[in-house]
Parts: structure tokens; C-alpha cells; sequence
């Protein structure tokens, strides 16, 4: 008879905790209703976990935001990317959120 053995952490799916979550929706739905952005995903390996930010569903990210699992006691790290760089690095979500206030927008009359 075979059993099951479980993951260890290092192995299982890093995942946003539900206020992280709920952080990072509270600043996209302000941006969709601004008709800035229009769609996301959520996607997770075993040492990072990303929601990435679409101006049109069929393109790639114009955002994506990184939670990184921390090693030992540390903090995870947050880190948010555009297309070509990393726009953020952090130990707070807030942080990285916040950038998006200081990223220059496209002013059309």
C-alpha cells in the first residue's frame, strides 16, 4: 500500500494572504473605474505568487505584482515589475502600492 507523504513548505504553492489580496483589489478597482486597466490574473509557483495587470485581455502585463516566499524569519519581499523593470521593491505591500501613485500617466485632452 502506498501513502501519501505531504509537501514540505518549500514545495507547496505560495499564495497573497486575503488582506493582501484585498489590498491589491481595492487599488485595481479604482484603476478599472478610471477605464486604466481592464483585467488580471493570479498565478503562483512554490516560491512566488503574482497578480499581473492587463490594459486589454489579450496582451501581456503592463503590471505584475510579485509576493517572493522570505527565507527563514524574514519578510516576503514585494516586488512590482512593468513590462522592461522592476518599478518597486518592498517588504510592504503598501509600498509597492503606492508606486503606482508616482508612475507618470498619459494625459489626453
Amino acid at each position: 500500500m502506498s501513502s501519501v507523504t505531504p509537501l514540505k513548505r518549500r514545495d507547496r504553492p505560495f499564495y497573497f494572504s486575503k488582506s493582501e489580496f484585498t489590498q491589491i483589489v481595492a487599488a485595481y478597482s479604482t484603476r478599472v473605474a478610471r477605464a486604466e486597466w481592464r483585467d488580471y490574473a493570479l498565478d503562483h509557483t512554490p516560491k512566488v505568487a503574482f497578480f499581473s495587470i492587463f490594459k486589454h485581455s489579450q496582451e501581456t502585463p503592463i503590471y505584475v505584482i510579485e509576493k517572493h516566499r522570505p527565507q527563514g524569519k524574514e519578510a516576503p519581499l514585494f516586488m512590482l515589475r512593468d513590462r522592461k523593470r522592476v518599478v518597486a521593491r518592498s517588504s510592504k505591500l503598501s509600498t509597492i502600492l503606492e508606486s503606482f501613485e508616482k508612475i507618470p500617466k498619459l494625459v489626453q485632452s
